[in-house]
Formats: C-alpha cells, structure tokens, sequence
C-alpha cells in the first residue's frame, strides 16, 4: 500500500489557491543597452564622430570669425564716432559689465556648470532611466536662475555709481559711466538666459545657433551708435548691448525649444549613439561606478532638486570671477592714467584676444564630447580629447601671436586710424598690443585647460586657487610697473600672471584634475610651434617694414608670418600644424562652393 504524505500548506494557510494566486514580484525593465559593435561598426562610427567634429567645428568657425569681425566693426565704430576719450572711457567702464556678464554666463561659468549636467542628463535617458531626466533638469534649474538673474540685474542698476567709484575712481565724466552701466545691466539677465540656452544646445551637440549669438549682439551695437550715436553720444552703444542680449536668447530659442520637444527628446537617444565620440560608450557603461559626483544612481528616481551641487557653482563661479577680474585691476590702474588709457588697453586687448577665442572655437565643440566621454566612465578617451585640443589650439594661437607681434602697428592703423582715432592713437595702441600678445599662449592654455578640471562636474578648489594666485601676480606687477610703463605695464603685469596660472592648471591636471592630462607630452608638443613662432615673427616683421602702404605691409608681413610657420611647423612635426591646415582647406571649400552643415 502506497503512503501519500500531507500535503503542507504554504505559510498563509490557503493551499494551492495562494500559491497560484500569488503575484509575481514586480521587475524592474532594463536599461536600453546596445550590441556590442563589430570593428568594423567601431571604425565607421569613429569616422562619423570625427566628420561630426569637424562639421561642428566649421560652423563655430565660420559663425565666430563672423562674430569677431563683427566685433572689430564695432570698435572701429566705436572708435570713429567717438575716438579714445574721456566719453568712450566712461563707457568702457560700464562694459564691464557684459564682459563680467559674458565670462560668468556664457563663456565660462554656466558652461561648465550646465555641459556636464545635461550631458549625464542626456547620457541616463540614452541607458533607459526612468522619467526625462533633461526636462527634470530643465524644470529644476530654469525657475531659480531667472530668479537670481533678474536680483543681480536690479542690484547692478542700484549699485551703479558705487560700481564707476570703485571700478575707475579717477573718471573725468562719472556721471556719464553710471547711465551706461545702468543701461548695460539688462544683460545679467540676457545673458545669463542666453548662456543657458547656449549651454543645453552645446550638450546636445547643437553649435549652430550658440555660435550665432555674437553675431546678432555685435550686429545691435553697430546698429544702435549708428542710428542713436548722434543723439545719445555713447550712451548708444549701452543701450545697443542691452538689445543685443535680447537678440541673442532670439537666435537661440527656437533650437532649444525644437530639442526638449517630446519628439526631439525621442531622437536624441539615437542620435547620442550616432554621435558619440571616439571610444566612447554611450550605451553600456556601468553606470553607478562611473557617473559623476552628484549624478543619480541608475535606477534611482531622477531628483530634479538637486541637479548641481552648490559647492560646485560656488567654486566655477568664483573661478571665473577670478578671472575676469584681470580687466578690473587693468582698468583700475589705466584710470589714473591720461584720459584714453583705458581706451588704448582695451582697443589692444580686443585685437590681441582673436587669436585665443579662434584657437578656442574647437574647445568649444569638443568640451560636451569631454564631459560626455566622463561620464560614460571613459577617461581615456577624454584625456586623448584634451591633449588633441591643447596641441591644435597652442598652433592657432601661436600662428596668431607672431602676427600680432610682427604686424601690430600695421594692424591697428588699417582697423582704426580714422575719424577720432589719430596716429598717436595707434602708436600707443599697438604698443600695448605686442606686449599683451606675450600672455596668449597661457590665456588659451588657461582656457583649454579648465575644461579638464570641470567636465566631470565635480567641485574642485585647485583652479580657483591657481587663478587667485594670478591675479595677485597680476595686481601686484601691474602696481609697481604702471608708473614707469604706463599702460605697457599694466599689459606685462596681465601677461605674467596669466602665465602663472597656466603653469599651475597645466602642473595639477594629473593629480587634481577630472582629466590626467600628461604633462611632459604636451609640454613637447607646444615647444615645436613655439620655435616656429619665433622665426615666423622675425620674418613677419622683416616684411611689414618694407617701405609700402599700411595695407601693403600687412599683407606682406601677414604672409610671411604664416608661409614661415607653416614651413617650419611640418618639419618640427608639430601636432596641431596638420589638422589646422586640413581645417582651412575644409572652410576654403565650403565658403567657396557657398555649402554649409
């Protein structure tokens, strides 16, 4: 006889019934993951980023060499109407105010807040995290932003003839300052928006209308002292910075719109895929290891709260105050100068600098590639980005240095000498130029470098500390030489300090930096071009002396800089010598055949 033992009722009491009743556990689906890519695919997707790359960077240059003709147009403007006097000192002094503006929120400080936010944002919708972490971040940040925006745009217009005492005590027309800072306090709010706007784009790897916004700005300037300079004076031109903010959220707002749409948002994910850089993994990267300091962990509901941690606006902020605060103590000691110092210090600034915000153009491009690269867990991928730009930048900025160099009286006379800007004028100008010229390799190697520090978006103390330590070099020089040198001083003073700062970002990228940046290879790297700057220079200025015409010697001088580079710069081996030539012949092509990306 065959025993059957007792069947023993589950836990609950309820036999058969609650084991088939009882519900499954809930599963979690999971994250969107890609197929590993054969290497074939590899390859062919490194190409795409690669043409993608340089697709991108043609249209920052063609916009940004657009932008910064423009802003030549502008100071010759600016110059003709209202020549290097007292009235366009007052003026300059409430251009602080955008160029505070500028550096804070759209150049620097949003950027490297706002790139590595939206590009985890964008990297954890792309690996499947529940919700729209984009939008979660657009919610959380647009309301208290503009709420600081428009306090701090209130505040400078109630503080704006303490802001001339402090900043220029020795003005002749401080009345005339404080209605020009008051009308260029608008844009604390616009550009702040528009640097948002400029930021999101960027991540999303959209450079079109974010390299336009210059264009439009400088375009209002120059239209507004040309229809208002006659009635207004050189309060024509604030009142011109204060449209040209508005202008600039314009050109951006319809893109931005477009990208957080729903359906945008739906494209985004294949097109992150598409676009990912080289080595990159956008799809299968683990993603609680390697994301970020203050990102969400995969899985966890998206916190919208909380999308950048306080400690690191607190220290990119105060990174970009501190270096934006070389103009206030150049400013500060050329306004116990004669009237028109300050007029001379920034005509030569604003000429000296194209060559570094062209040397930049491709930071620009490839500082989202570097954040994303982070936070997919690929530091090398980021650390070949980086060492790739230094070199290719330190080349464009050198070409430009040794024109600056060897043709800057010549280039000064055929942009300005005319109206009010006299020969005296271009002398002192140019003088100034040569020996701000000396500080644009730290400046670009500054401006590359941070990118380093911030993409991850973590908050780091080191580049604030590096750039105070700069400034101080800065103020202190600047004090001592501006009595026997006057403005060139105040010049050399810029140059050593920047310097500094340059040594130190470039010492601590391999201990305290997000990149490990190798120091000893990029320090090679940017001797080859040095020693072809040199020579350049040398023969840059043999030619613009020859007795001809000022646009004659330019030219010549402009020649010979750049056929002596070149030649000397393929021989060396120099990094960045091929891609910028293979850059020209692209934008050569393209403005030739009238085709754009």
């Amino acid at each position: 006889m065959t025993v059957t033992p007792p069947r023993v009722p589950p836990p609950d009491g309820r036999g058969d019934t609650a084991r088939r009743e009882t519900p499954a556990p809930p599963t979690v689906p999971p994250a969107r993951t890609a197929p590993a890519p054969s290497p074939e695919e590899g390859a062919g997707r490194a190409r795409d980023s690669r043409s993608f790359l340089a697709r991108a960077a043609l249209v920052t240059a063609a916009l940004s060499v657009a932008g910064a003709l423009l802003g030549l147009a502008r100071d010759q403007a600016l110059a003709r109407l209202f020549g290097a006097g007292g009235d366009t000192d007052a003026f300059l002094v409430a251009w602080t105010v955008p160029e505070f503006a500028a550096t804070l929120l759209i150049e620097d400080g949003l950027a490297f807040l706002l790139v590595p936010a939206f590009s985890v944002a964008l990297a954890r919708r792309a690996r499947g995290v529940p919700g729209d972490p984009v939008r979660a971040l657009v919610a959380a940040t647009v309301p208290r932003l503009l709420l600081a925006l428009v306090g701090g745009a209130a505040l400078v217009v109630a503080l704006a003839p303490y802001l001339v005492a402090v900043l220029a005590p020795g003005l002749p027309d401080p009345a005339l300052a404080v209605d020009c800072t008051r009308l260029t306090a608008t844009c604390v709010l616009t550009f702040g928006l528009a640097g948002y706007c400029s930021a999101a784009l960027r991540a999303h790897r959209r450079f079109l209308a974010p390299a336009a916004i210059y264009v439009a700005y400088n375009t209002a300037i120059i239209t507004a002292m040309l229809l208002l300079g006659g009635r207004w004076g050189v309060r024509s031109a604030a009142a011109g910075v204060a449209a040209g903010g508005c202008l600039m959220i314009a050109v951006q707002l319809p893109s931005l719109v477009r990208r957080l749409g729903a359906r945008s948002a739906m494209k985004a994910e294949t097109a992150e895929v598409a676009d990912a850089p080289e080595g990159a993994e956008t799809a299968d990267a683990p993603e609680v290891a390697e994301a970020p300091e203050g990102a969400p962990a995969r899985g966890a509901p998206t916190d919208g709260a909380r999308p950048v941690a306080m400690l690191l606006v607190v220290t990119v902020l105060l990174f970009a105050l501190c270096r934006q605060s070389q103009v206030l103590v150049e400013r500060y000691l050329a306004s116990q100068l004669p009237a028109g110092a300050i007029s001379h210090l920034n005509y030569a600034q604003k000429v000296a600098q194209i060559p570094m915000t062209l040397s930049l153009m491709l930071c620009t491009v490839t500082f989202p590639v570097v954040a994303r690269a982070l936070a997919d867990g690929d530091t090398e991928g980021a650390r070949a980005r980086v060492e790739r730009d230094l070199a290719l930048a330190a080349c464009v900025v050198l070409l430009g240095t040794a024109a600056v160099v060897s043709c800057g009286p010549q280039i000064v006379e055929v942009l300005f000498q005319r109206g009010a800007f006299t020969a005296a004028d271009t002398a002192a100008t140019a003088r100034v130029m040569r020996v701000y010229a000396l500080g644009l390799l730290a400046q670009t190697l500054v401006g590359t470098l941070i990118r380093s520090y911030f993409s991850a978006g973590r908050p780091t103390w080191y580049p604030v500390a590096a750039m105070f330590l700069g400034i101080v070099v800065t103020s202190w020089a600047g004090a001592w030489a501006v009595d026997p040198w006057g403005t060139a001083g105040i010049a050399a003073a810029n140059a050593a300090g920047i310097t500094l700062t340059a040594a130190l970002l470039l010492a601590g990228t391999r201990r305290r930096g997000m990149v490990p940046v190798r120091v000893r290879r990029v320090l090679l790297e940017v001797s080859r071009p040095l020693g072809a700057a040199l020579a350049a220079t040398a023969a840059g200025a043999y030619a613009a002396s020859l007795p001809a015409g000022p646009v004659v010697s330019l030219a010549a001088g402009l020649l010979a800089v750049t056929v002596v580079f070149v030649l000397l710069g393929r021989a060396l081996h120099a990094q960045g010598v091929a891609p910028a030539l293979r850059s020209v012949r692209s934008v050569t092509r393209k403005l030739a055949h009238g085709r754009f990306p």
